[in-house]
């Protein structure tokens, strides 16, 4: 059965304490648990939630005050205060508000993270809603047997069309994840939306084309679709990390041939055709979201996983040339992107075959996306990416090693020398021209150069020293310092 603060009071394990008025009563069932930073979170709080805060953003007394009205206002059983971040206790303005409107006020020791109180009402949500289906199995049996014996959500939305007389669409992430009346976008006017919860703000909603007849099956088939939808998302998260550690090993050509081709195939992936890999990359807040994305259509038969590759986490799909048109499904995946909140660009890679042309292709990807648009494809199989597939070629260290002095040097005294290189490069070597770009007299821009000869060694007038130097540059832009 659901918890009730009462409840997670009482489990010595996560050592809470009541601060509030022992009159405030701490029965209520917790719907779910809500981490906010928030000085207002009331419109991302539905009722029936427990609110978990550092108080970061609630330094004065006003804003504790403030704070606890809104969570009244929104419904929610009460507040969980971690101390130990940005208050050593839990501020007496905030308790005193919540005894004034009924608020519950539990402190959540340093030593408790937020997740054990999630995870534990999670798991009694889970099992108490586990326990409702069994009973409701008797009156709903033909949307259960659909979902249950295999048909998924494409025959739940079969059998709750017949039932309600309508069309029917459930979107994730901005796009259609199963639908009745395939190629059809929902609006407000001509749709009904009925939200769906699956603990993760992923923004999943059932939508029934008016006129609907629904005699109280919508609100049993939505909690059906919300447990398949986060199962689905647990499935796809574990079977993209499992499928990510496969594709690092190839990508660090760590495998034998023979090893790597078996292994890929386990993933399906064959070796023998020819596949190319879309890549995006985003910062670790944002990553969660992204490694479970809904994959738009055309990208169904693409193996999606999930790397780790030198401090960057990186979405990485492997698709058969036979799906279409890369630069149209990068940008079928770039808007997919957008619609869950991730600005990120898509690097797209070229289309070879068997485990090295995956890892040429992935570094291909991997240098298209630092384009900066929103999509960028490959112009051809550059000698950085080749060099970078390679283990044997140690062109990070060689880059940290050419390139270190001119970055301590420009930390140092503020100079641009790094800068002053990489458009000297760039303009094939004109003095004059830099000097133009960068606004300087020719004779700094000469002393410049001098500079990074004597602080790297190479002299960027000779074309041996100038082509060690490029590719240092390339592979700094590649795989930027940590």
């Amino acid at each position: 059965m659901a918890l009730s603060l009462a409840d997670l009071l009482g489990t010595p394990t996560l050592s809470l304490k009541n601060m509030g008025s022992s009159r405030t009563p701490l029965t209520a069932a917790i719907d779910w648990v809500a981490v906010t930073e928030l000085e207002n979170p009331q419109s991302f709080l539905s009722g029936g939630e427990l609110v978990l805060t550092t108080g970061a953003r609630q330094g004065t007394a006003d804003a504790q005050r403030s704070f606890v009205r809104q969570i009244k206002r929104a419904g929610a059983v009460g507040i969980g205060f971690g101390i130990g971040f940005e208050h050593a206790a839990v501020p007496p303005a905030l308790i005193a508000e919540a005894n004034r409107w009924g608020v519950p006020v539990v402190e959540v020791p340093y030593g408790t993270p937020f997740i054990a109180i999630g995870k534990l009402v999670a798991d009694a949500l889970s099992s108490d809603h586990y326990i409702k289906l069994e009973r409701l199995l008797r009156e709903h049996q033909v949307l259960a047997r659909a979902l249950l014996t295999g048909g998924g959500l494409p025959a739940l939305l079969a059998k709750l069309s017949a039932m309600v007389g309508s069309e029917l669409l459930i979107t994730q992430y901005g796009g259609v994840v199963s639908s009745t009346d395939p190629g059809t976008i929902p609006d407000d006017g001509a749709w009904h939306a009925v939200a769906l919860s699956t603990g993760k703000r992923d923004a999943s909603t059932l939508w029934l084309r008016k006129p609907f007849h629904d005699d109280g099956i919508v609100d049993y088939a939505r909690g059906l679709i919300s447990i398949e939808l986060n199962n689905l998302m647990q499935r796809r998260q574990a079977a993209r990390q499992i499928a990510g550690q496969v594709i690092s090993d190839v990508i660090r050509g760590t495998l034998e041939p023979a090893d790597s081709a078996a292994r890929l195939e386990n993933l399906g992936i064959s070796p023998s055709a020819k596949n190319f890999v879309l890549l995006a990359s985003c910062d670790e807040n944002r990553f969660a979201t992204l490694a479970t994305i809904s994959l738009p259509a055309g990208l169904e038969e693409a193996v999606t996983a999930t790397i780790q590759s030198e401090g960057r986490q990186e979405l990485l799909l492997v698709v058969p040339t036979g799906a279409g048109d890369p630069a149209a499904l990068g940008r079928a995946l770039n808007h997919q992107m957008h619609n869950i909140g991730v600005t990120a660009p898509v690097g797209i890679g070229g289309a070879y075959s068997q485990a090295n042309g995956l890892r040429w292709s992935y570094f291909e990807a991997r240098e298209a996306a630092t384009r900066g648009l929103e999509v960028n494809v490959p112009e051809r199989l550059s000698l950085t990416s080749l060099l970078l597939a390679s283990e044997d070629v140690p062109m990070a260290d060689m880059a940290a090693e050419a390139l270190g002095p001119l970055a301590a040097f420009d930390a140092a005294h503020g100079a641009e020398l790094l800068d002053t290189l990489e458009t000297y490069l760039r303009l094939n070597g004109s003095v004059a021209a830099v000097a133009d770009a960068m606004s300087l007299h020719r004779n700094t821009v000469r002393y410049r150069l001098t500079q990074i000869a004597e602080l790297t060694g190479y002299d960027p007038a000779l074309t041996p020293d100038r082509v060690q130097l490029w590719l240092a540059l390339a592979v700094r832009r590649i795989s930027p310092p940590s």
